[in-house]
């Protein structure tokens, strides 16, 4: 797609509006709609959209796949961790009101933690998923 200028710089325009949305869909997750998967979605989609404009090479030099696959890794740890933060502090497992000395701003860190768990997961599982489809070759493509 190097030929469709047009298109090139609506992507460059796009993608950081994409990507601000996803973070207001993240941080504002605790009060309305969306959270943690949603803006998972999000990202790895904008990042996709780059992929498809700009080119998979391109995409896989701004967005590693070590990066994606530390941000699968990460996303699981940040959740767990804070189930045993948890525990360490007295409570359950993801027991969030043993975050904080006020149960209500513990409820609050607790959730926002493990939808950023989310968020990080989501966005690695959906970039790996395109990676490997997007990357592999076709069968008459070796013909």
């Amino acid at each position: 797609m190097r030929n469709y200028l047009v298109l090139r710089v609506v992507a460059k325009i796009m993608i950081p509006f994409m990507l601000l949305y996803a973070l207001y869909v993240q941080f504002h997750g605790d009060y309305g709609p969306g959270g943690g998967f949603q803006a998972g979605v999000i990202i790895a989609a904008a990042i996709i959209f780059y992929a498809i404009v700009f080119g998979l090479a391109t995409a896989r030099r701004v967005v590693p796949d070590w990066l994606v696959e530390t941000c699968l890794a990460a996303g699981v740890l940040i959740y767990a961790g804070v189930g045993l933060v948890g525990i360490l502090l007295g409570g359950n497992f993801l027991d969030y009101f043993v975050l904080d000395r006020d149960p209500v701003a513990g409820q609050h860190r607790g959730i926002f933690w493990v939808e950023a768990g989310v968020c990080v997961t989501v966005a690695g599982v959906m970039l790996k998923i395109f990676y490997m489809f997007a990357g592999r070759r076709r069968e008459d493509d070796d013909a």
